[in-house]
């Protein structure tokens, strides 16, 4: 209830100050007071439902995904267009504050010729059409952009790769969520068909096919088993894949476990479990290792010394871990792994990317050092799958669902 009550403060307090510029923008209307009601009963409708959401959030993922799928992306896009209207209205009276604290000059708020406006309603009306730019972003985002499927494409060399391997085409999915498209098998088998038409060697899936639990995969079974590889489809599980995250008791979180795993082989996976094995080809061999999730903050099931069991420094070995995480704190300088294929961070599903200009940003980069594309140090390399699906905020803004393509090379290849 304390949680409760801090967020409504917070709501409010933010709120508040959002009426307080649009009271700017629109004093001088005569029918301003009918968008200051309708202000209020549209904000106070979103209280309602959010108080709904957060109160029954697990038994609306497993009973309701479209409710909560609904009325999530509206929540998040209307605060999401409040705070960047807020913000530049917010600059001004930090401008003005500064400006009085100092006693630079004295500050004139309203405006000396009726040719001229006041610096706050300028500001106020650059924060109208930031609200706007994101109002329409974030609509495309959970209309559109969650299903805007983008092909990444990564060329990486070895020294150490066997020559009968050079030239291996791997396709990276990651982070299914299969729960959150609840029933939008078209614009997924899009998705779907973009992966064949890469005719990749392999395909591996870096984990969190489901939300919550293995009844949200049952749907979309024909549709994954459809994927096509020439070598053969392997997978591991990532922290939404254990049941943890619902209403489930001991006894159901084992046989959601259990059937997922079945799941895994009926889509024609071969799901790894802290397990590794050979790839051959022309009488040489690399090593694919595959493990349980393990999260610096979130579950440790996986066991990085069992994964890798048995492999030696000569053996070139690719790794399936859904956590990035583990590349920092178990593998990076630590381990010999040429090549780790991590997901789990979804990009945040929001950024912003513009190639030509080297640009990628994202909230999430604060949270995780390596979090989107492809890393290298010393060699030693991490591919961040930025996910297929989406979770929690039901679109993408700036942060495409994504394809991974990537071909491996020897040195002189």
């Amino acid at each position: 209830m304390k949680a409760f009550l801090i967020l409504g403060i917070v709501l409010l307090a933010i709120d508040l100050y959002a009426f307080k510029g649009i009271s700017l923008l629109i004093n001088h209307y005569a029918s301003a007071w009918i968008l200051k009601i309708l202000f209020w009963a549209v904000n106070i409708l979103i209280y309602l439902q959010l108080y709904r959401l957060i109160s029954n959030y697990r038994s609306l993922q497993v009973e309701n995904p479209d409710i909560l799928r609904f009325w999530s992306g509206i929540i998040i896009t209307i605060f999401i267009t409040k705070l960047g209207f807020i913000f530049f209205h917010l600059l001004d009276d930090l401008f003005w504050g500064g400006k009085k604290l100092a006693n630079f000059t004295q500050s004139k708020i309203q405006s000396t010729s009726s040719n001229t406006i006041s610096r706050g309603k300028f500001l106020t009306q650059i924060g109208a059409g930031a609200a706007a730019l994101l109002l329409g972003s974030f609509t495309y985002g959970v209309t559109k952009g969650r299903y805007a499927f983008q092909v990444m494409k990564e060329k990486i060399h070895f020294d150490n790769l066997p020559e009968s391997f050079s030239g291996l085409k791997i396709v990276q999915i990651s982070d299914l969520h299969l729960g959150s498209f609840v029933k939008d098998f078209e614009d997924v088998k899009v998705g779907i068909d973009l992966i064949n038409a890469q005719k990749p060697d392999y395909i591996f899936f870096t984990g969190d096919m489901v939300n919550t639990h293995c009844a949200e995969a049952e749907p979309w079974i024909d549709l994954f088993a459809s994927l096509e590889a020439k070598e053969g489809k392997y997978s591991v599980f990532g922290n939404h894949d254990y049941a943890d995250y619902g209403p489930y008791t001991p006894t159901e979180k084992a046989e959601s476990i259990s059937r997922l795993k079945e799941i895994h082989r009926e889509m024609g996976f071969k799901l790894l479990e802290d397990e590794n094995l050979y790839i051959e080809k022309n009488g040489e061999k690399i090593a694919l290792a595959g493990m349980h999730n393990w999260g610096k903050d979130f579950h440790r099931v996986g066991n990085i010394n069992n994964t890798l069991q048995g492999l030696s420094e000569d053996d070139f070995t690719i790794l399936l871990s859904h956590d990035p995480s583990l590349w920092e704190e178990e593998i990076n300088n630590k381990r010999k792994v040429e090549l780790t294929l991590s997901g789990h961070t979804h990009g945040m599903q929001m950024g912003v990317e513009i190639p030509f200009l080297n640009l990628k940003w994202s909230p999430v980069k604060y949270r995780y050092k390596r979090w989107a594309g492809l890393y290298e140090e010393a060699k030693n390399y991490i591919y961040v799958n930025r996910g297929f699906g989406f979770l929690g905020f039901p679109g993408r803004v700036g942060m495409k669902p994504e394809i991974t393509v990537l071909e491996l090379f020897t040195e002189k290849a």
